[in-house]
Order: structure tokens, then C-alpha cells, then sequence
């Protein structure tokens, strides 16, 4: 049964990481490592443990478990060997997000994405599921000098929009996402359509959790739709 708690009260900028939250890029993302690890001598990561680092940027992820940096680029280039050409054929939007996001922009409220893709691999991917009209901002891991866990790229977003953490959620599907909005100040909503489930998500203490993305717009609360100024 799908819980929706108390209705967040003037909830303004509404933040989402992607992978595993609005796009289902998982099997891309195990794909792509299992290429780069292919006849590899050393530390190879299982499925699983390569999924706990879904959330930080990829760099940091290999280095987990290469030689030096030069063994770290290596494994890079091979993961984007298989990432770019197999991009579009294995990424979609999870069932409901572009209504949800679509409504969600309709009733006026500031949106971002804060992942820990690129800015450029981030935008393919709204480009491919039809979310691009819906987002102005989109913080990628090369657009602060620090990343999730941190704070810094939930705070960054924020400026652009010009939204104050008290007011503004994030939501996430990853530790590392929910790390990073409780440490920003603002509400965090752990996604549990994506590859992890309340009790992966429990130690990182998250605000609310959603089990369908549609219900979110239910959880904020009303706002006013874009045009409606109200009587002068």
C-alpha cells in the first residue's frame, strides 16, 4: 500500500536527481560497467556493489577500484565506449514521470535536476523521454567543485532558482541524494520506484517517502497555476 504522508505546505522548488529517480537508465549503468571491467585482473564490483555508488560522480566511483589514476581513466573510456552508442536504446522514463513533472511545472513550481552525470549526458536524457521543456536548471557533476553527498549542487540549484532550502524538496533515490538534501536544509523524498528499496534507504534518513512519483504533486500541495495571478 502506497503511503502519502502530510501535504508539504508551501513547497516551492521542487529538485530531482535522475538516474534511478525520473529516467530508468539501471541497466544501462550495469551494462556499461560490466564493459569496462571485462577481463579485467583485480577487484571487479558485482552488480550490487556497483549499484551503491549510483549518485556520485562516476570518477569517483572507479576509483574505488582502480590501480592508480591512469587505470581509473582506462576503465572510464571503456564505460563511455559502451554508455554513449547504447544510450538512447536503454534509457526511459519511469511510468509517470513526464505527467507528473509536466503538472508539476504547470502549477508553478521552480525545477531542477541535481545529478551526478554530466550536464551534457543529463540533458540527452531528458532530450530522449520529452522532459527538456520542463527544466531550466540542471546541475551536473561538472558544475560544482564538490558533489552528493554534499551539499554544495542541492545549494547551487537553489541559487539559479532562486528558491530557499526551507521551502524546496529533493527527490532521490539514492543515499547519497538524500545525504545531500538533509545536509542543504531542505525536504528529502526518498524514490522507492527506483533500484532501492525503504529499507536500502532507511540510514539515510529521509523526510518522506514516495512510492509512485505520481503521488507527489498530491504531497506538495497546491499551488498556482502559471498564468493565474489572482484578482488586482
Amino acid at each position: 500500500m502506497s503511503v502519502i504522508p502530510t501535504r508539504l505546505r508551501r513547497t516551492g522548488a521542487v529538485l530531482f536527481d535522475l538516474d534511478g529517480t525520473l529516467i530508468d537508465s539501471i541497466e544501462l549503468i550495469l551494462q556499461s560497467a560490466r564493459h569496462a571491467f571485462l577481463g579485467r585482473e583485480g577487484p571487479v564490483p558485482t552488480d550490487a556493489e556497483w549499484l551503491t555508488g549510483v549518485g556520485i560522480p562516476l570518477a569517483e566511483m572507479f576509483r574505488r577500484y582502480a590501480r592508480d589514476a591512469a587505470d581509473a581513466d582506462l576503465l572510464i573510456t571503456r564505460y563511455r565506449e559502451y554508455q554513449i552508442p547504447n544510450h538512447d536504446r536503454l534509457v526511459r522514463a519511469y511510468d509517470g514521470v513526464v505527467d507528473t513533472v509536466r503538472a508539476l511545472h504547470q502549477a508553478n513550481h521552480p525545477l531542477a535536476i541535481v545529478t551526478s552525470k554530466t550536464e551534457s549526458l543529463a540533458r540527452r536524457g531528458i532530450d530522449l523521454v520529452g522532459l527538456s521543456p520542463y527544466f531550466d536548471v540542471i546541475v551536473g557533476c561538472d558544475s560544482t567543485e564538490r558533489h552528493k553527498p554534499d551539499p554544495a549542487p542541492v545549494l547551487f540549484a537553489l541559487e539559479r532558482l532562486g528558491s530557499q532550502p526551507a521551502q524546496s524538496v529533493f527527490v532521490g533515490d539514492s543515499i547519497h541524494d538524500m545525504a545531500a538534501g538533509n545536509a542543504a536544509g531542505v525536504t528529502t523524498i526518498a524514490a522507492l520506484w527506483g533500484p532501492f528499496s525503504r529499507e536500502d534507504l532507511a540510514p539515510s534518513q529521509p523526510t518522506h517517502y514516495l512510492e509512485r512519483i505520481a503521488e507527489l504533486p498530491a504531497l506538495l500541495g497546491p499551488r498556482r497555476p502559471r498564468g493565474d495571478r489572482g484578482s488586482s
